[in-house]
């Protein structure tokens, strides 16, 4: 018994001198339990303890290592979505009365001056066109509308989308039996950082709007591709 007692304070001893530490000398430890089991018996229980806590020890750090690798892979995940975070929603005006935009007599980019959420400043306000921060899948809307101010008057709601200076789709409304009416597109669009998006007034056509918002531009990433 005082063997295994001596055995168990040389124990205490290895583990206050670091053996035991999480990059210490293992290898050595278990060397030396094994050679004091086959020399005294008596001190087994003691030894086995200290072999039970060198898997234990072994076992928390292989779990801390995959512990620490699936946090690094969400950060990353997370960052990635954090980067990729794009949206933007804007009107024609915010004019307490209905105020008109064209006819011109060339063809004129649409900019719209009252911005509800501009997330990651893809949209420029002065010049009315969306640059696409990240290649992905990209949902866009477009409303068109106009009031031709009198029953019998043309009426002439219409605008295009376009993605770099091409027309991709453009709602429409033109007759003279309407004095106002409007019409709208929803798409998801394949683009490609650094594209851009704008909504072009052709020739003849004009767009009216209040506060009442009845023009609107929007678009926001679906799910990043690059």
């Amino acid at each position: 018994m005082q063997a295994a007692l001596l055995l168990c304070m040389l124990g205490s001893v290895l583990v206050e001198a670091n053996v035991f530490s999480w990059g210490g000398r293992r290898e050595t430890l278990r060397n030396n339990i094994e050679n004091v089991c086959l020399t005294d018996q008596a001190s087994c229980g003691c030894c086995l303890m200290q072999q039970q806590i060198h898997k234990m020890e072994t076992f928390f750090n292989m779990s801390l290592s995959e512990l620490e690798k699936e946090l690094t892979k969400t950060k990353a995940a997370l960052d990635n979505v954090r980067g990729s975070r794009s949206a933007f929603s804007v009107a024609l005006n915010n004019d307490n009365h209905l105020n008109c935009y064209g006819t011109f007599r060339d063809d004129k980019l649409v900019i719209y001056k009252h911005v509800f959420i501009n997330l990651g400043g893809g949209y420029n306000v002065e010049t009315g066109v969306f640059t696409v921060p990240r290649s992905g899948v990209y949902s866009l809307a477009l409303t068109v509308y106009s009031d031709a101010g009198s029953p019998g008057n043309t009426l002439a709601a219409c605008a295009s989308l376009q993605v770099n200076d091409m027309v991709v789709a453009g709602p429409t409304d033109h007759n003279m039996q309407d004095q106002e009416d409007s019409a709208t597109i929803v798409m998801a669009l394949h683009l490609m950082a650094g594209d851009q998006v704008a909504v072009n007034l052709p020739v003849g056509c004009f767009l009216c709007d209040n506060k009442s918002h009845y023009n609107t531009f929007s678009g926001f990433l679906l799910y990043a591709t690059d």
